[in-house]
């Protein structure tokens, strides 16, 4: 049987993810709805992609006895009202990133997820490329000794996107781009919590953080630099240094086709789309989708790859950073 998808939200990552999915068997994945809060909107998406069914509302989504999995699209100051919807109604969940605006609706979530016995991942994509997989092999197997400092740098100029400067849409350059330098420390220290964490940054006029460079440190003299801004373009790579050697994720680090382990490179190319993409290699939201079908079809109720641990402690380390960063947004004083 096909995994069934529900779409929340139609607007660009929604649409890369239905271009993706028509690179998986059709005969694993099938996408059965779009819900938008516009019916209009919903039926231009649902005709664009072949959608059979198309809401105008959120709830009746939320109402569907025939959806496996509710893939979650769309703003991230609505992540968590939305996904409380679907986690009550007892739909199983995968949250676009960031999670949540901080680690108390992170954990909400996550706690209503376990109390209603249903699957919730955030789609932290990244973690299910095949570059991902293989940096992970090369760590468990210590291809590159022990791991001494792990860099992870991103920037993308994006000052003209409103989603991205404005605080009531929750804005910076953290929540949208720096999660993923976080997420790609945690991974290579297996969601150790940090001993230290030390960030500076500049925010813009509307007090959301345009450039961020953080220093953290964890057990046994062990570093992560971290840097990520949405005014200027950054290398976009990130860097495992150990003892023996080094491992390298070429750009972009957060959905990467190339790897380089001691010099030496492997190329891991993408299928093609079958129409234009609004994001860079977004056809690899394939491994994503195949990791949650894997998932549900194991009876998992989380995805080892991107445990909800992992998101509880990037989170955390998130709401540091934006505090000492002096980022506050209304969902902190709820």
């Amino acid at each position: 049987m096909a995994t069934r998808w529900g779409l929340c939200g139609a607007g660009k990552i929604s649409h890369d993810f239905s271009v993706a999915m028509k690179t998986l068997p059709p005969g694993d994945h099938q996408i059965a709805v779009i819900a938008s809060r516009s019916i209009d909107r919903a039926k231009d998406f649902a005709r664009k992609h072949g959608i059979p069914k198309a809401y105008g509302s959120y709830e009746e989504l939320a109402n569907d006895p025939e959806i496996d999995i509710v893939y979650l699209g769309v703003l991230h100051t609505e992540h968590w009202r939305v996904g409380m919807l679907f986690l009550k109604a007892g739909k199983n969940v995968l949250c676009e990133k960031p999670f949540a605006m901080n680690s108390r609706e992170v954990k909400d979530l996550v706690a209503t997820a376990k109390k209603n016995n249903v699957f919730l991942m955030e789609a932290i994509w990244s973690r299910c490329f095949p570059v991902y997989a293989e940096v992970r092999r090369l760590l468990a197997e210590e291809a590159v000794g022990d791991v001494k400092l792990v860099k992870g740098y991103f920037g993308s100029p994006q000052l003209d996107i409103p989603r991205s400067v404005q605080k009531e849409l929750g804005g910076g350059a953290l929540l949208d781009i720096g999660v993923y330098c976080l997420q790609f420390v945690l991974m290579v220290f297996n969601g150790e919590r940090p001993e230290s964490i030390q960030a500076t940054g500049v925010l813009l006029d509307s007090g959301v953080d345009e450039s961020v460079a953080v220093t953290i440190k964890f057990s046994r003299k062990r570093m992560a630099l971290c840097a990520f801004s949405i005014a200027a373009r950054l290398p976009n790579d990130a860097v495992i240094a150990g003892t023996k050697g080094s491992i390298k994720v070429l750009d972009p680090m957060h959905c990467p086709t190339k790897l380089v382990v001691n010099d030496k490179e492997t190329e891991y190319p993408l299928p093609e789309p079958c129409l234009p993409l609004n994001f860079t290699n977004s056809t690899g939201l394939r491994y994503e989708a195949a990791e949650v079908r894997q998932c549900l079809l194991k009876g998992l109720k989380e995805s080892p790859r991107m445990p909800l641990a992992d998101s509880v402690l990037l989170t955390e380390i998130m709401d540091e950073i934006r505090k000492q960063v002096g980022v506050v947004f209304s969902q902190d004083s709820q």
